[in-house]
């Protein structure tokens, strides 16, 4: 067993052989040409930079025969590519033929050591070609599970020459080089964005086309692995029947040696069981798959066309954690939505109460419609907007997902409810006091009415910031926004009576300190509204 050192894919490293030095011979050199040759991927010098285009895997062994001083470009040129049977997640192998500065072709292939050990029938050992046994089968098998358990992506390589590179058995009689592991250790980035997926109820299974101990090793790095968890290969999906999988797809964890088509059974499996379904994918054939969840998710790096088209979000970054945080945004968006519109229905609902009740009990009209129309558009329309981009609640990815079922409305009706009845009692206590108690002029009520209402609202948006936190739990400040525009409709709507023009404009008189003790009294109850009270929690999904 050769081991590689380096770091990415930077094209520098040396080969160890128990930890000693080792001098790459002709029998590496084949695998390393084989593994380069039989590849898409490319590998980039930019501004000093190495970077690669194409599939990881692809890169990483171009990169390792980099290291041994074989670049792929010159290989190409003196071997340059005749034909290529492409890899599919069916055939689970890629084929290339080349030919050879001797005047023959040579066939490349790679792909999962179980399937290209059955297209072999000899082995290559120190320069000659023996026949490949059943026991060096189970040999080399027990090999590539030792590496799978280790974490590693395991592939194997193998080769043979022929004379005519378009005959129709040309993946047979193949010779087997040997078995080439890489690691591709997940992010730490992923590995808190599966922590944050287990607080906010998100189930996540891995569906891969490695083996499935290499899946289980992976899968246990980044604490998806759980006592009670399921593995499952492509084998076991095809000699089960729908139902059966209905039964266990909430225990499965991982999906290993899979297909497109199995893909598109798990999703079936995971709908019928009520699941809102995120599939994601790159090839062609995962295009039905994304199409067939309810939200299909396209790789931007390395996802094909098809694939792009058939998906509702393509992930630029191809990183899970973007998902995660996705998620997230969609939450907070979400929340300030219903933020926004529970307080707009609150006061709004307040103020038609307040006509409403004075035109049953023939009362003059307590608001006049400049005096609605200002409230409309400069009272709530600043702080409203401002709750659109309130911070989330730090709770935001530690709460279940909502049920679909449920409206953007939902549980809001009592805390709408509980707020335009008390702005409707201080607004028309704070008219009836002034009108009929104290006996002040019609405009000098309704100037009452007017501050009351004003600030009432200014008062009770503090309570539309969260659903489960009344207005003591959530900082001022963190939405300087709302806070500004809080203060500058108080300010303003605090000296309107004041000022000469607004004055003649509103038909306000100016206030004493008892008016102003009564309508901030009044005003206060904005505070009584608490969400903790007034707002049906979600049940979750």
């Amino acid at each position: 067993r050769i081991d590689v050192t380096g770091v990415g894919y930077e094209p520098k490293g040396s080969f160890l052989l128990n930890g000693a030095p080792y001098t790459v011979d002709e029998d590496l050199k084949l695998i390393l040409t084989a593994g380069a040759l039989c590849s898409n991927a490319e590998l980039r010098n930019v501004d000093g930079r190495w970077s690669i285009y194409g599939d990881p895997t692809e890169a990483a062994l171009i990169t390792v025969a980099a290291k041994a001083g074989l670049w792929k470009a010159d290989l190409e040129f003196k071997m340059p590519r005749v034909r290529e049977i492409p890899f599919s997640s069916e055939r689970k192998r890629m084929t290339t033929v080349h030919r050879n500065p001797d005047g023959r072709y040579i066939v490349f292939m790679k792909g999962a050591p179980e399937v290209v050990l059955q297209m072999c029938s000899r082995k290559l050992l120190a320069g000659s070609t023996p026949h490949l046994t059943y026991d060096d089968k189970l040999e080399i098998l027990k090999v590539n599970d030792e590496m799978a358990s280790s974490g590693l992506r395991v592939l194997a390589l193998a080769y043979r020459y022929v004379e005519d590179p378009y005959i129709q058995d040309i993946e047979y009689d193949m010779v087997f080089i040997g078995l080439v592991g890489m690691i591709d250790p997940p992010r730490d980035e992923v590995i808190e964005a599966y922590r944050v997926c287990e607080k906010a109820g998100i189930k996540v299974a891995m569906i891969t086309g490695d083996h499935k101990l290499t899946a289980l090793s992976v899968a246990k790095e980044i604490g998806m692995w759980k006592a009670d968890s399921v593995a499952l290969t492509g084998s076991d999906l095809d000699k089960m029947s729908d139902e059966e999988l209905e039964r266990t797809v909430e225990n499965v964890t991982v999906y290993a040696r899979v297909s497109p088509a199995h893909k598109s059974k798990i999703v079936k499996a995971l709908k019928k069981r009520g699941h809102i379904v995120a599939m994601t994918g790159d090839g062609v054939n995962d295009a039905p798959a994304l199409k067939l969840s309810d939200i299909g998710i396209a790789m931007g790096i390395t996802g094909t066309d098809v694939t792009k088209e058939a998906a509702d979000m393509i992930l630029a970054d191809d990183n899970f954690a973007t998902i995660v945080e996705a998620i997230r945004s969609g939450r907070v968006i979400y929340d300030n939505i219903r933020k926004f519109i529970r307080f707009l229905l609150a006061c709004n609902f307040g103020e038609l109460l307040v006509i409403t009740v004075a035109a049953l009990f023939n009362l003059p009209i307590p608001l006049t419609p400049i005096m609605l129309l200002w409230i409309n558009l400069l009272t709530d329309g600043p702080p409203a907007i401002a709750l659109g981009i309130d911070p989330p609640d730090e709770d935001v990815m530690e709460r279940k997902p909502r049920s679909p079922k449920e409206g953007i409305f939902h549980g809001m009706l009592l805390f709408v409810t509980a707020s335009f009845i008390l702005q409707a009692i201080g607004t028309l206590g704070s008219f009836l006091f002034s009108y009929i108690i104290w006996g002040d002029s019609l405009n000098k009520a309704r100037t009452l009415a007017f501050i009351q209402l004003t600030f009432f609202e200014l008062m009770v948006i503090w309570n539309c910031r969260s659903e489960h936190n009344c207005f003591l739990k959530v900082k001022p400040w963190s939405n300087k926004y709302l806070l500004i525009s809080v203060l500058t409709c108080m300010i303003v709507g605090a000296i309107l009576p004041y000022i000469e023009i607004a004055r003649t404009l509103f038909n306000l008189e100016p206030l004493t300190p008892r008016d102003w003790a009564l309508t901030l009294g009044f005003s206060s109850l904005g505070f009584l509204v608490l969400p903790e009270v007034f707002i049906k929690r979600s049940g979750g999904s």
